[in-house]
């Protein structure tokens, strides 16, 4: 049975996403191909959990915003590769959510999301440190972190946990936000990682390291359940 409620609702959260200039055209339709997927194949309170995240990614962009112009560092708008390098492996989790652990890996991948994002959109305020040497290193550097970027990924990734105790998709609130903090934090900092070391250097690219720690993030969510 289609709700197609919940199809209006997805149709309207891609224009809003479009309109706000969260996220470019191609972005946004993409983004509503998966969250149609996700409602029929999961329910629409995986997709909310989703849609946190954005909100959640979206405020942080926003922070200090006119500052980060000025240093250069405002990403804005998003394109179709930030969705699917972001967005993938949760898709996956959630397609496959009815066998277990997957809801684990599904919270995992959202929280390390949500973490890397606010991380990074708050933390670049600060002046980071590269992860691999903890020398000083200019803001938006591949593989920086700062305290208060960690204190802001730590946060994000509780909130996920507590929000999908609150949505039901996890029955134990305790167990959520054991999955969503760790998870979400080592994911977090594989993000941080792979960026000084292998991003740096141009082995891989930004959407390939988002991709490897959602992956990350996803995996130790399926062994914390």
């Amino acid at each position: 049975m289609i709700y197609w409620g919940y199809v209006i609702l997805c149709l309207i959260m891609g224009l809003v996403t479009y309109i706000r200039g969260a996220l470019d055209f191609w972005g946004s339709l993409f983004m509503v191909i998966m969250g149609l997927i996700i409602i029929f194949a999961a329910g629409f309170n995986w997709l909310l959990l989703i849609l946190i995240f954005l909100i959640l990614g979206l405020v942080s962009t926003k922070y200090k915003h006119q500052y980060k112009k000025e240093l250069g560092v405002y990403e804005g708008t998003r394109s179709t590769k930030n969705v699917i390098s972001n967005g993938l492996v949760p898709f996956v989790m959630a397609a496959f959510g009815y066998y277990d652990g997957f809801v684990g890996g599904f919270i995992g991948s959202v929280a390390t999301a949500t973490a890397d994002t606010m991380a990074s959109e708050i933390g670049v305020t600060q002046t980071p440190r590269l992860v691999t040497t903890l020398k000083k290193v200019a803001p938006g550097t591949d593989g920086g972190i700062s305290i208060l970027g960690t204190i802001a990924g730590i946060l994000g990734a509780g909130l996920i946990g507590i929000f999908a105790y609150l949505l039901g998709i996890f029955p134990d609130p305790f167990v959520s936000l054991k999955i969503a903090i760790v998870a979400g934090t080592v994911g977090c900092f594989m993000d941080s990682f792979l960026g000084a070391v292998l991003e740096r250097r141009n082995y891989l690219n930004n959407e390939h390291v988002n991709l490897l720690a959602t992956l990350t993030g996803a995996f130790l969510g399926i062994m914390l359940v």
